[in-house]
């Protein structure tokens, strides 16, 4: 049976992904997708994007907004576009997205399955089901905006949809896994993520089955207006005993900064000594990518940990912002020539990889291991000054955010002011 993981909390944050930085979640989301079912197969992958702690260090080692509802569309779209080109090598077929593009979901599980023999009538059947059970079986005050429907070709799925609650300005993102399902009614998600606002009417819980077939008895004996006046009549009482059990629950904090108390500063430090003292042996003695520096080599180590890290090791995604920034200036501007060389290094290394030439995957996995005997012990600078590290390096390392390309650096970068920032219409991409 799936079950929850666990819950967050989503600041609703609107605005676009620039298409420089589309284009760059797009490229790095496919090579990560590829390196995690190389190591550990498509399985394994679905897992993931049904985890809500990884799904959003997702997002963030890929420069988008660290704590916002916005992850979720832009992790959705950049994977249905970096995806496309591969499904038939990987087995792996993205469908839907936010508004129209999810009510095309079904046609697009019906052309699939005319091309590797699933079923797209039962999957497309299990997406309205699905959509059904967070919109109408949990009442939680979020409104459905975006339902995307991940299958493989084997007919396994995952599904990440989001609603949205205007009023509070705040998001909710389920997952849900069909490895394990046995049914949609008790209690099959494999997490939903959003701030608890109170009582939260839960038919799809499997304690809800005495509830599910009175209230049929109930239509079917006293009619839709009697049941109206009964409810009527029962409101002023006070709140019912809590059904649902706590959960694991992944706070996203309003403030947009990154804070230290957002990082877990040991494996943070761990990542950065690795980086430190393996990169000049693993990656310009093996790798021999032209251009690869020590910055890169820190987004690098971060990358790695997405492809190879445990569950647990995703409870601080702040951390991993800190790969390649954010498209908002936070924690810094996204450090293009960083994420250009984290690219190269990617496709060099997963490119091998399918001829059989394991070197440069495994040197990315040492990467990460090493990260992880050293965050023991490690030491280094508080956040702010690797913040304000990154924030004077920017210009050099062709610094962007939506507001433009980073011309200078001072204390007031660093603090999130408006210092470095410049409107540019730059044809660089």
């Amino acid at each position: 049976m799936a079950q929850r993981s666990g819950s967050a909390d989503l600041p609703l944050h609107g605005g676009r992904v620039p298409p420089w930085l589309g284009q760059r979640m797009t490229r790095l989301g496919a090579l990560i997708t590829e390196a995690i079912v190389h190591h550990y197969g498509r399985d394994e992958f679905l897992r993931r994007m049904a985890h809500p702690f990884w799904f959003q260090s997702f997002g963030a080692v890929m420069g988008m907004d660290w704590h916002s509802s916005g992850i979720t569309t832009s992790v959705i779209g950049s994977l249905k576009r970096g995806l496309a080109p591969l499904s038939r090598e990987l087995g792996i077929h993205v469908c839907g997205g936010r508004g129209q593009h999810s009510r095309k979901t079904p046609e697009e599980l019906a052309a699939i399955s005319n091309r590797v023999g699933i079923d797209g009538g039962a999957l497309a059947g299990t997406s309205r089901l699905v959509a059904k059970v967070d919109s109408a079986a949990v009442q939680d005050g979020f409104d459905l905006y975006l339902h995307g429907f991940i299958v493989t070709d084997d007919g396994k799925w995952v599904v990440v949809q989001q609603g949205m609650n205007g009023d509070r300005r705040q998001a909710r993102r389920y997952h849900w896994l069909s490895e394990g399902l046995e049914g949609f009614l008790d209690s099959p998600h494999a997490a939903i993520e959003g701030r608890g606002q109170g009582e939260i009417i839960n038919l799809a819980d499997h304690r809800a089955h005495a509830s599910r077939s009175v209230q049929l008895d109930l239509l079917a004996s006293l009619g839709p207006d009697r049941i109206v006046s009964e409810v009527i009549a029962l409101e002023g009482r006070g709140p019912v005993e809590r059904a649902q059990p706590m959960l694991p629950h992944l706070v996203m904090p309003a403030h947009h900064d990154v804070r230290e108390s957002d990082v877990n500063m040991k494996r943070l430090h761990g990542t950065l000594a690795a980086a430190a003292d393996r990169g000049p042996a693993d990656f310009e003695q093996l790798l021999l990518v032209p251009g690869v520096g020590a910055r890169t080599v820190k987004a690098l180590a971060m990358v790695a940990e997405v492809v190879h890290g445990a569950p647990c090791r995703f409870s601080d995604p702040a951390r991993f912002s800190l790969a390649h920034g954010g498209k908002d200036r936070h924690p810094f501007p996204v450090p293009l020539q960083v994420y250009d060389e984290t690219i190269r290094v990617m496709k060099s290394a997963v490119g091998k990889g399918r001829l059989g030439r394991e070197e440069e995957l495994q040197a990315l996995k040492r990467l990460d291991d090493q990260a992880r005997q050293l965050e023991r012990y490690a030491t280094g600078p508080d956040l702010k000054e690797i913040v304000a590290g990154e924030f004077r390096a920017s210009p050099a390392l062709g610094g962007r955010s939506v507001f433009g390309w980073e011309t200078s650096s001072g204390p007031e970068g660093a603090g999130g002011g408006n210092g470095g920032r410049r409107r540019s219409s730059s044809s660089r991409p």
